[in-house]
């Protein structure tokens, strides 16, 4: 008998039992429209979902009886991954984004511009500025020169991690303002002062 790969992985097992899975003797049934079926022999419940040209899924194996649910299958699987995946896009992400003490101004508006449109999308950025040399013994400029950099990408954003050295580097974190937060803040500003009248 052949050694099993250690690179094997068994198959996935189906979230959802459906049809001839279904072995319970009892079981509870939603019908396609969300109505209650009542409780009944999977293989009734069966036969209503083949005359519908649906399946029988399995949604609460844990309660008494067990609850299955008539539906389309495939389209419940479609919009289970597309549920899935649209949580997965909108959890933000750490960027990294590089940076120099000397970047030449083309560059450091690229970076600028690269960040900016990483904080649009909700994610976090990480700026990494790496020292060489006698660039290490001015971490103080550098520190100044980040937040300047931070600044100019505008009030929606804010330092989530100060500056700070590690080794030959210095890191920042910073992340966008949530939307709610800048509504606050722009109406707990005080108003403008009027100019005192002529008359």
């Amino acid at each position: 008998m052949g050694r099993r790969s250690r690179n094997f992985e068994p198959p996935e097992k189906p979230k959802h039992r459906i049809n001839r899975a279904i072995r319970f003797p009892q079981i509870r049934v939603i019908g396609a429209d969300g109505d209650q079926l009542g409780v009944m022999h999977p293989d009734e419940a069966r036969d209503l979902a083949a005359q519908a040209g649906l399946d029988l899924v399995e949604v609460a194996p844990l309660a008494r009886p067990p609850v299955c649910k008539i539906m389309d299958y495939g389209k419940f699987k479609y919009l289970e991954a597309k549920k899935l995946a649209k949580n997965k896009s909108s959890t933000p992400e750490v960027k990294t984004v590089q940076m120099r003490p000397k970047t030449d101004d083309h560059d450091l508006d690229t970076k600028l511009k690269r960040a900016a449109k990483f904080l649009d999308r909700g994610d976090k950025v990480r700026f990494v500025m790496r020292l060489r040399g006698r660039e290490q013994a001015y971490p103080d400029r550098w520190i100044a020169q980040l937040l300047d950099y931070v600044k100019s990408l505008g009030d929606g954003v804010r330092i989530a991690t100060a500056p700070s050295r590690q080794g030959r580097m210095i890191s920042m974190l910073v992340e966008p303002v949530p939307a709610s937060a800048q509504t606050q803040s722009a109406s707990s500003s005080p108003p403008a002062r009027q100019a005192p009248s002529s008359e």
